[in-house]
């Protein structure tokens, strides 16, 4: 099949491990579902507060769309706020440290298309905050 169409209400959402009482992160794998043979997508949906781990991609470049909500990214070595309104993006290259945050008041969804897909777990980093 030369395309594949994928719709928000199949999505499988897998909630990611948090501590007790810590806003949880929610990611929808769509590498496999969309027949990704060369990157990878996910989308996620971080609930207020939440927040993901700081880590850096050895080979990997990420893409952040920000559907809606207000992404706030920790970039870098020392880490700079940068906040990402709805319908914005942004890309950042391998190796750069980063940590994806919702300070909003709404859940924040965020598509993020990576290459090279790599097969090794990021390197995690310590939180920016």
């Amino acid at each position: 099949m030369p395309f594949r169409a994928l719709h928000p209400d199949t999505y499988t959402w897998i909630t990611r491990p948090h501590e007790p009482g810590e806003p949880a992160r929610h990611v929808a794998e769509l590498s496999e579902d969309a027949g990704f043979a060369h990157t990878r997508a996910n989308v996620w949906r971080y609930e207020p507060g939440a927040k993901g781990r700081r880590h850096r991609h050895k080979l990997q470049e990420e893409t952040f769309v920000v559907v809606s909500g207000t992404l706030t990214m920790y970039l870098g070595e020392p880490p700079e706020r940068v906040d990402v309104a709805p319908g914005g993006a942004i890309h950042v290259t391998a190796g750069t440290p980063l940590q994806t945050v919702n300070h909003g008041s709404e859940d924040l969804v965020v598509y993020v298309h990576g290459w090279p897909p790599e097969d090794e777990h990021a390197e995690l980093l310590d939180p920016a905050v």
